[in-house]
């Protein structure tokens, strides 16, 4: 599948079938450590959404779950399935997956830092599907993150924070995902990066029209660029809707964007909130 200039209608994409389907997934270390408990979830062709919460809360188990790399660290999913255009995943190996079009990237990147950055782009073609030429699309992505043109005999362990993040979404975008997977994309970055970084992530979708699922801890920026989000607390979903009807709810707002009645908290009456039952009712 070739990297296409044709926009996708996010309204339109919304109301066919879902693109990812997670349904009651329980995630388990060890044969006794549950991190998952039951959490569902969708995402549309073309859409974007959010999945945030406090660190512990599972986000990265349950993305772990979605790309079938819970062996690497003695997990496994007990219950619930994983759908990908309708397809189970569970008889997929991570790379599999990849090739039919879910791309992840994991906490911290995905650079291999002892590799220049045209080796770490080319690396893409591992999870293309086989159709559309490497070096056109090559082409297309160094054009749009300029930067990485100019360092690409540069090592990727040379390269700042926020350039890391950059060289990991072109690598997604040369692997011609219909849906990007991202954990804590804003990880490490200072507020400006972290601003360009989601700005991009916004352009990938608006351009490409590629699905994004975005596991995040910064509620706020990651509500700006999603038209739907999950709170994710002790393993479950607590709460999902609509982005903007996210942002607007009491709780979120006190507990996730530091507001209350619509004026900034101090962080330290953030941090000693005490949870109201309703989020479980």
């Amino acid at each position: 599948m070739a990297i296409s200039l044709v926009k996708t209608s996010t309204a339109a994409a919304e109301s066919k079938p879902p693109l990812l389907e997670v349904r009651n997934i329980e995630v388990v270390y060890h044969d006794v450590v549950f991190a998952v408990k039951g959490v569902s979830l969708t995402v549309a062709a073309g859409q974007v959404v959010t999945l945030f919460g406090p660190n512990g809360a599972g986000k990265t188990s349950l993305v772990r779950a979605i790309s079938r790399l819970l062996q690497s660290v003695e997990g496994e999913i007990r219950s619930g399935s994983v759908r990908f255009d309708g397809n189970a995943l569970d008889a997929l190996a991570p790379h599999q997956i990849a090739r039919r079009g879910l791309y992840q990237i994991p906490e911290g990147g995905n650079v291999i830092k002892e590799l220049t950055v045209r080796e770490n782009l080319l690396l893409s073609q591992f999870c293309r599907d086989g159709s559309g030429s490497l070096n056109d699309d090559y082409a297309r992505v160094v054009d749009r993150f300029p930067l990485l043109k100019t360092r690409e005999a540069q090592l990727g362990g040379y390269l700042s924070g926020g350039e890391q993040q950059m060289l990991s979404m072109a690598k997604a975008l040369l692997a011609n995902p219909r849906l990007l997977v991202l954990d804590e994309p804003s990880l490490g970055l200072s507020p400006m990066l972290m601003q360009e970084n989601f700005d991009a992530l916004r352009e990938l979708n608006r351009d490409f029209g590629i699905a994004i699922l975005a596991i995040e801890q910064n509620a706020r920026v990651a509500l700006d660029i999603a038209s739907y989000g999950y709170v994710m607390e002790s393993g479950r979903v607590v709460y999902d809707g609509p982005a903007e009807q996210l942002r607007e709810n009491r709780e979120i707002q006190e507990f996730y964007l530091g507001l209350e009645g619509g004026l900034k908290k101090s962080f330290r009456d953030v941090k000693h909130y005490k949870r109201r039952k309703r989020w479980l009712s």
